[in-house]
């Protein structure tokens, strides 16, 4: 995960893939050409198929560069990955109907004899593109990495899938509430006009942007690649993505790993609530971290003199805002911007956090700040249009996924609740988005499966997908395993955090179809 606002679940996203996610996109506002074979290539079989032609389209395999500047691409091509657009139904009630592309990369097996077949991957979000991960993920996966053909997907509407955009001022539906009524009246109406945008520049194509159709378009992929079965690799709300995967076409996963697990019951437009005393906990143990640093950040000596340091930023912004760079960052923003600090439990991350709580800190005493790169990323992310595809995208899902409460007395109420045990993390995790406004899903939320043989990894500290949800999954999946890293907040741990007894038992599994005989306990970083 790279920035927790962008995902309410957050995305794993690493080297190229955290630079595409940038690029600016425009409405998808008229069908694509479909690829396919002619009615008459088909198999005899496929006449009963609706979908035949899209299970067995070919793909048009090429570079992954899309121009000079495209890092991504050059990396994908370096890595000997190429890419393809896989043309799958708007409405796949209405197979027939309009058409949309999903982006595609893939980097082939090179050990063709021991074969296990396509690792399709999901970084999380909802929204996050993952087109560009395969390179990292193929090394994480060390000599396993050559049996599997591994194949990113940027699900429809994100990355260089068919685009939407509703033209938002901001990055992120989420915001902190305020300090009182006025101020929660305020991101009501903000919420509003979010959802107001959406219906006039994507309206049409609103009610497709869902999980389900994000795991038929994964199920037309596999068929479009010639495989009967996926293994798959989902990280945060991707994990949920898989669990619906599975759940809609049972006998077509082989090997799955999910990595930052959230629990089904628990998911839908407030997924933030619940994670309070998690990120306490993560804020806490950067706070420390911080102490430590003295000398560099000066945010304090102590662990409650940095924790008070947070608290006279949150103060300050509520009775004025803080001018930093071009931006002014109000009571709304500063919860955000602590979220965004707290899910990569390393020293980089949080030296990052630290410069942006030390600028912060400085805009409180009233100087001129010229924020430190990753607060003014931050800043630009939230407070400007940048970034409207990725919220965009994000927001039609949570909230095309379940229906969230309507009335904002009910979001009210549970802030004032949560305020009381949590001043900073209570009134955004509990604060009322864009789906209160938003119309309502056109299908049921799915019933996850009773049980499934996957791989489950989670850390205790996990600020996002808390560690909780992981194991409410392993008690409904008897047939699953729990790899638990113990003492880390950290948000997506294969492949990420580094630690060789997690990555070793992942790629143990991928390798011969075995589970662990029994669940696995992880020992993070010495600090």
């Amino acid at each position: 995960m790279a920035r927790p606002p962008r995902g309410a679940s957050g995305t794993t996203s690493r080297g190229a893939s955290g630079t595409t996610r940038k690029a600016a996109l425009g409405l998808a506002a008229t069908a694509l050409g479909l690829t396919a074979l002619p009615a008459t290539a088909l198999p005899a079989h496929a006449a009963s198929d609706p979908l035949a032609r899209y299970h067995h389209q070919r793909l048009d395999w090429k570079s992954c560069v899309l121009g000079p500047d495209d890092t991504t691409g050059k990396e994908l091509d370096q890595a000997g990955a190429r890419c393809a657009d896989v043309t799958v139904p708007l409405d796949y009630r209405d197979p027939d109907g309009r058409t949309i592309t999903v982006a595609i990369s893939r980097i082939r097996a090179t050990d063709t004899a021991h074969r296990v077949g396509p690792l399709l991957l999901n970084g999380g979000g909802p929204g996050g593109q993952t087109l560009g991960d395969p390179p990292w993920v193929r090394q994480a996966m060390k000599d396993v990495g050559a049996r599997y053909d591994v194949v990113g997907v940027d699900p429809r509407f994100v990355g260089r899938s068919t685009p939407l955009d509703c033209h938002w001022p901001t990055g992120a539906a989420f915001r902190g509430a305020g300090h009182d009524r006025a101020g929660f009246d305020r991101t009501a109406a903000f919420s509003e006009d979010l959802a107001q945008r959406c219906r006039r520049h994507a309206g049409d194509v609103l009610p497709y942007v869902t999980t389900r159709n994000t795991a038929r378009d994964m199920d037309v992929v596999r068929a479009a690649l010639g495989d009967r079965r996926i293994s798959y690799l989902g990280y945060s709300y991707g994990s949920y993505l898989g669990e619906v995967y599975a759940t809609m076409f049972p006998g077509r996963t082989d090997r799955v790993v999910l990595d930052g697990v959230i629990d089904p019951d628990r998911y839908g437009p407030r997924l933030l609530r619940g994670t309070e005393k998690a990120n306490r906990h993560a804020l806490e143990g950067w706070a420390s971290w911080a102490a430590a640093r003295n000398a560099t950040y000066g945010l304090g000596r102590t662990r409650g003199a940095v924790l008070a340091a947070v608290d006279r930023v949150r103060t300050a912004a509520a009775r004025t805002p803080l001018r930093v760079g071009d931006h002014r960052v109000d009571e709304h923003i500063v919860p955000l911007v602590v979220l965004d600090g707290l899910s990569q439990d390393n020293d980089s991350a949080y030296g990052d956090f630290a410069q942006g709580m030390r600028d912060l800190l400085r805009a409180t005493d009233g100087q001129r700040v010229t924020p430190s790169p990753w607060l003014a990323d931050t800043l630009k992310f939230m407070l400007t249009g940048a970034d409207s595809h990725y919220g965009s995208v994000q927001t039609a899902i949570l909230c095309g996924d379940i229906a969230a409460p309507r009335d904002p007395e009910i979001y009210w109420r549970d802030v004032q609740n949560s305020r009381e045990r949590e001043p900073l993390f209570g009134p955004v995790a509990n604060n009322l988005n864009a789906c209160a406004f938003w119309d309502p899903p056109r299908e049921r939320p799915t019933t996850i499966r009773d049980d499934l043989p996957a791989l489950l990894v989670n850390a205790t500290g996990d600020p996002r997908t808390t560690y909780e949800g992981a194991t409410e999954v392993r008690r409904a999946w008897p047939s699953s395993r729990l790899i638990t890293l113990r003492g880390a907040d950290q948000h997506a741990v294969y492949g990420v955090y580094g630690t060789p007894c997690v990555d070793t038992a992942v790629n143990a599994y991928l390798a011969t179809g075995r589970l662990p005989a029994a669940d696995l306990t992880c020992r993070a970083h010495a600090r």
